[in-house]
């Protein structure tokens, strides 16, 4: 069959294209060559591996968990502390030594320790956000074969890696405050999200006419900061305030200066600060005095270092919500003893906190919990 020639030129182009098409789709361009890579540190494979393998649906959720007890229930439901049947070494993997909080928890890690009679190697990271510097002592302490690790991770995920290094070298790994493990199978501290509902209740009841309220968070995507920040907004939702602005300031004093100093410019009505830790709301004291707004803008930290105590009984900063860090450290030993000598306790022991003002500043301590 023969078809017209302007049907014949059709088909023909038709043909070409079809031909430069499949060419085009089954072609594998080469890839330029690549110089050699440089082989990635030891520690950040194992944080990334580690980050990538938790398991969502497994985080762990101290605020909430049940299998939990107070600090001061644990000689009444486990008796005396056990005296250790061996010279146990422990580490303490802490934050950072820089921040008075952690200073204090470690104080407190080291006179149990030494009542104890535990041999204790506390190391921290050199800065608030250096995670593989934090990720790297871990690691060496593993090493070292302790029998427990005392951990403080600057993250939720940075030491993943380590934590199942340690596990699978049959060390006790205890989770100690602040940034949480998805899966930990043991951890000792204060209900962060308490932290925030004290301080929002305090303002509640001092401001009853409400006003504008503004928060300085701690490190994005941390859980202590994240929980913090949500109890406070959630006491407050459905009363007379609102949150102008809620920014992080990464733990640290002169960003948290910074960024109050600006809040204050935007909002001059400002009624009220609550910041994630106390060495941020030091800053926002600061910002607050350069402001000329001390007396009439309330400043309330979370944490109580002795530099916040100090700054509430010179009627400057309005409260802090105290941890009791030294308590928390104290705590942590003896759980780690009680774990080590075969005790079953429950996944949590929370250590306790309070709201301290210029009304309570001189006797901060709790009631007992019932």
């Amino acid at each position: 069959m023969r078809f017209p020639l302007s049907h014949r030129w059709t088909l023909s182009a038709l043909a070409v294209v079809l031909v430069l098409v499949l060419a085009a789709c089954s072609a594998v361009p080469a890839a330029p060559a690549a110089a050699p890579a440089a082989a990635p540190a030891k520690t950040t494979e194992v944080a990334t591996a580690a980050a990538a393998a938790a398991p969502a649906a497994a985080k762990f959720d101290p605020d909430n968990e049940k299998d939990s007890i107070n600090y001061d229930q644990l000689t009444a439901k486990f008796g005396a502390v056990p005296k250790a049947s061996k010279p146990y070494k422990v580490g303490a993997v802490m934050k950072f030594l820089g921040n008075q909080y952690w200073q204090l928890l470690a104080e407190g890690m080291k006179t149990k320790a030494k009542e104890y009679g535990i041999e204790l190697d506390v190391q921290a990271a050199q800065t608030e956000s250096d995670q593989l510097g934090q990720l790297a002592i871990m690691e060496t302490m593993i090493g070292k074969g302790y029998d427990a690790l005392l951990v403080s991770p600057q993250t939720d995920t940075n030491l993943l890696g380590a934590v199942e290094k340690a596990k699978a070298a049959g060390i006790l790994v205890l989770n100690v405050n602040d940034a949480v493990f998805p899966d930990a199978t043991q951890w000792t501290g204060p209900k962060q999200y308490e932290n925030g509902v004290r301080a929002a209740q305090y303002l509640i009841d001092k401001l009853p006419d409400g006003g504008k309220v503004a928060v300085i968070e701690g490190q994005a995507g941390v859980y202590a900061a994240l929980q913090r920040t949500k109890g406070f907004k959630d006491t407050l939702a459905g009363k007379p305030f609102e949150v102008v602005a809620s920014v992080p300031g990464d733990w640290d004093l002169q960003k948290s200066l910074d960024a109050a100093t600006t809040i204050i410019q935007q909002h001059p009505d400002l009624k009220a600060f609550y910041a994630n830790n106390d060495t941020m709301a030091l800053g926002i004291v600061e910002a607050v005095k350069n402001a000329g707004q001390v007396g009439k803008i309330m400043v309330i930290g979370t944490d109580g270092i002795g530099a916040a105590y100090d700054s509430i009984k010179a009627g400057e900063m309005t409260g802090t919500v105290d941890s009791f860090p030294t308590l928390t450290g104290e705590t942590a030993v003896e759980v780690a003893l009680r774990l080590l000598e075969g005790q079953k306790l429950p996944r949590a022991v929370y250590s306790p906190q309070n709201l301290i003002t210029k009304d309570n500043v001189a006797n901060p301590l709790p009631a007992p919990s019932k």
